[in-house]
């Protein structure tokens, strides 16, 4: 178990006989241990630096850095102590370092944008999705003018003119955002900014003092790459093929269960309850996260296969990634992954070229509509939010309400 040290108030173990941080005697009535060699105790992973400075002529020879992100190499970001950084002992240069450990925040006046960024992607990856965090990289490519800036310095002027002037080096040339990379450049220092506000780096979010112009917006819109359905000779087509094209299959689940492509790779053995029907499972929202997804009918022979595929090669991914070339000792079926085999599955079959990883997911959403599936049920199985305080937070539904409703796609 572990206990706080009345010294440093750092967590140690409760059988240490003295803390592993600042030295302070846990337990008297055995003698501390007298260490032979006077070499200094590695500090832990982020605690921070403390770095002796060879001149022999300086007063304060012991300069403390401190930890205040990762690079996405892993590799941490460093900055120096503020407001003093440089101390005559190793030991106070400690005791400085174990006090800016017990509340980091209390210190980080001095935090750069790309110092805030670090560390506010190093929490987002956690929780967002895949395609949110790529695309929240790619926009703060554009915003290299402000990254050395003080978080506090930031002003409406400086998130504009990355919205407007900032751009990347590609081949030699330089390429400025478009409408869509605009939207997300304002919208990622809407969260930035939120995060440096809740932990007391700034006073006020300038990004949220203004909208992206109207002009930038539609043209965002009209940029969007909208879903199609699969038409009825489409899904034809698809089912006489199930056995002769790899993944059809994976297309065609997607087809009658409205799971986002992310999600088809994520589903689990240990949440697949084939007796029950069903599969626990997904991501995203609050609503769409370990969600019930019923299993129709059409395709549970299909889920049964993978099933029993999954437990034979011992992955713990219901819906494997099969090319073993390129697995590295994964069966983890990822965005890209199933996005690449999608396509060529529409490449093999001859289908519309149009069509995206997204679009088994709008199929399935069509075809409940189609045939009239409860709009609880269809916003609970494919995971959309739910005004409806009711419904929403005071109703349970069966399971056997769920298979109930999927099974009215006849289709």
């Amino acid at each position: 178990m572990l206990a706080k040290c009345p010294e440093c108030e750092l967590q140690v173990s409760d059988k240490a006989l003295v803390c592993p941080h600042c030295g302070y005697p846990l337990k008297t009535d055995r003698p501390v241990p007298v260490r032979s060699s006077t070499k200094r105790k590695r500090l832990p992973n982020g605690f921070g630096q403390i770095t002796e400075l060879k001149n022999p002529n300086l007063r304060n020879r012991f300069r403390v850095s401190v930890s205040v992100g990762k690079k996405e190499n892993g590799r941490p970001i460093v900055r120096l102590l503020t407001p003093n950084a440089y101390y005559p002992t190793y030991n106070e240069a400690y005791a400085a370092l174990v006090e800016y450990n017990k509340n980091p925040y209390d210190l980080d006046s001095a935090m750069t944008m790309d110092e805030l960024y670090q560390k506010w992607m190093e929490k987002y990856q956690t929780i967002g999705c895949p395609g949110g965090v790529r695309s929240y990289k790619a926009a703060w490519k554009y915003c290299s003018s402000i990254y050395d800036m003080n978080v506090k310095e930031v002003r409406q002027r400086h998130i504009k003119g990355c919205i407007n002037e900032g751009y990347i080096i590609e081949n030699g040339e330089k390429k400025y955002p478009s409408a869509n990379h605009k939207t997300k450049i304002k919208s990622l220092f809407n969260v930035l900014l939120d995060f440096a506000m809740e932990y007391d780096l700034v006073d006020k979010n300038y990004a949220r003092t203004f909208s992206v112009p109207d002009d930038v917006l539609k043209e965002a819109e009209d940029n969007v790459q909208h879903h199609i359905s699969f038409t009825d000779d489409e899904m034809n087509t698809l089912w006489e093929n199930e056995y002769n094209v790899p993944y059809v299959n994976y297309v065609l689940f997607q087809c009658y269960s409205g799971v986002r492509p992310q999600e088809l790779g994520l589903l689990l053995v240990g949440n697949t309850h084939l007796e029950e029907g069903y599969i626990q499972g997904g991501m995203k929202t609050e609503a769409g996260k370990d969600r019930i997804i019923p299993i129709h009918s059409k395709v549970r022979h299909i889920v049964e296969e993978e099933y029993n595929y999954a437990k034979s090669v011992g992955s713990p991914f219901l819906f494997c990634y099969k090319e073993k070339e390129n697995r590295k000792g994964t069966y983890h079926l990822t965005y890209v992954r199933y996005r690449s085999k999608f396509l060529a599955v529409i490449d093999a079959l001859g289908l519309n070229q149009e069509h995206k990883a997204h679009d088994g997911r709008k199929t399935f959403i069509t075809k409940a509509k189609k045939y009239k599936m409860d709009e609880y049920a269809l916003k609970r199985i494919v995971g959309h939010d739910i005004d409806d305080i009711t419904e929403a937070v005071y109703t349970d539904r069966p399971i056997e309400w769920y298979l109930t409703e999927i099974e009215k796609i006849k289709e």
